[in-house]
């Protein structure tokens, strides 16, 4: 993502000016950081499946890598498309409780405005539980988020970290009685990444990360319970 601050230790979290320095001719020497005394970012070496790896483990050092030293704009792609994911997984599992299996043009129409209503729900709850942590962090520590990139390279974050609700699509489409179990560990994974980012990206505590991991799910669920109040299916 490369912002703010530009480069950033894998190891120690100080501030870099470069990863390697190019003496020509193909020659590349990693930098050393001034520090801790280690190279400044080792997974410029590795290959993209290591680092994917060590990002699923949830490393500090991966995401380090991935959050400040590397150049990655998918996140509104990514997001939309996680939205759509869960939006299908809802869809179906409406489908699957109301069993009805008229050919009428008007119910198939009925069940594609239930996939659009569910893909705006799941987008109001997303945008609850990240209301929630911005909410939480600014009250706990307000210098964390003090300028607007801050509140920006922030929001990156924590969309490049759902990345794990790609895992709906596979874990609906080969169905088997731990379904259930795998979509609650899917969750699970999610906000642990989510926890992550955001140590990562302000440095800060695990107590106050998972006041901010928290408050968005309280948000989120209240989001919820208004909708199931309101009598929609969620």
């Amino acid at each position: 993502m490369g912002e703010p601050g530009g480069y950033r230790c894998v190891e120690c979290n100080r501030e870099a000016p470069e990863l390697y320095r190019d003496y020509q001719r193909g020659v590349l020497r990693i930098a050393i950081c001034k520090s801790c005394q280690k190279p400044v970012d080792k997974y410029i070496e590795y290959d993209p499946v290591i680092i994917l790896i060590n990002a699923i483990l949830c490393k500090t050092q991966a995401y380090r890598h991935i959050l400040f030293n590397t150049q990655i704009n998918i996140h509104g792609k990514l997001c939309i498309f996680c939205l759509l994911c869960e939006a299908y997984l809802r869809w179906l599992q409406l489908q699957d409780s109301s069993q009805n299996t008229d050919p009428d043009d008007l119910i198939r129409y009925a069940k594609e405005w239930d996939f659009y209503r569910m893909f705006g729900i799941a987008s109001l709850e997303q945008t609850a539980f990240l209301v929630g942590i911005f909410t939480a962090l600014w009250l706990a520590r307000p210098e964390s988020l003090k300028t607007k990139s801050d509140f920006i390279f922030l929001l990156k974050a924590l969309l490049l970290s759902s990345y794990g609700k790609l895992l709906l699509i596979p874990a609906v489409i080969w169905e088997h009685d731990y379904t259930p179990l795998c979509l609650k560990l899917i969750k699970v994974f999610v906000l642990t990444s989510n926890s992550q980012a955001i140590r990562v990206t302000l440095n800060l505590s695990q107590t106050l990360t998972l006041l901010a991991i928290l408050s968005g799910l309280i948000l989120e669920n209240g989001i919820v319970f208004y909708f199931q109040r309101m009598g929609w299916n969620v």
